[in-house]
């Protein structure tokens, strides 16, 4: 039984080797920059959508000082720092301002609702209804980040470009 075990894990590594050499660690924080953009723009873009004046009423009841003020400066750090992690540039730089967002939604917003994102709380004609949303999604896109910055965004990056050049 051990032979079989040992005899299938080796073809297992042969066969998965590829995804564990340097040329995947190189490409990995691609689909990573990818995804953590795009969700930051997505969110911006619901905001900028549904009225900025309506997020600002939203952080008043909050009690967040200044709120139309904040809910423009939330959508632009989403805005714009979607695109720049999505394009691989200053990602140290704007990752700090998306932080403090994430922070602030989950200690602001998330945190009563525990962890988990899905909170399935019935199925009426066929669709499903959600509870408000924990802290989860949070969590990852803050591990997203945090893996840009300590590993670097990988290739074809904006930030690589001015090197290249020279």
């Amino acid at each position: 039984m051990n032979q079989l075990r040992k005899s299938s894990e080796g073809e297992n590594r042969s066969r998965f080797a590829i995804l564990r050499g340097p040329l995947s660690a190189r490409w990995s924080p691609i689909p990573l920059r990818l995804i953590v953009g795009y969700g930051f723009m997505e969110h911006g873009f619901a905001k900028l959508s549904k009225g900025p004046e309506n997020f600002a009423a939203i952080l008043h009841a909050l009690g967040v000082p200044a709120p139309h003020f904040m809910a423009w400066l939330t959508i632009l750090t989403e805005l714009i720092g979607g695109l720049a992690v999505s394009l691989g540039a200053f990602i140290p730089l704007v990752s700090v301002p998306m932080a403090v967002l994430l922070f602030v939604a989950i200690f602001t917003v998330h945190l009563p609702y525990g962890f988990s994102s899905i909170k399935l709380m019935s199925v009426t004609a066929g669709r499903a209804q959600f509870g408000p949303p924990g802290y989860e999604c949070d969590l990852l896109y803050l591990a997203g980040l945090a893996a840009l910055v300590l590993a670097g965004s990988g290739p074809m990056a904006a930030d690589d470009y001015p090197r290249k050049k020279s």
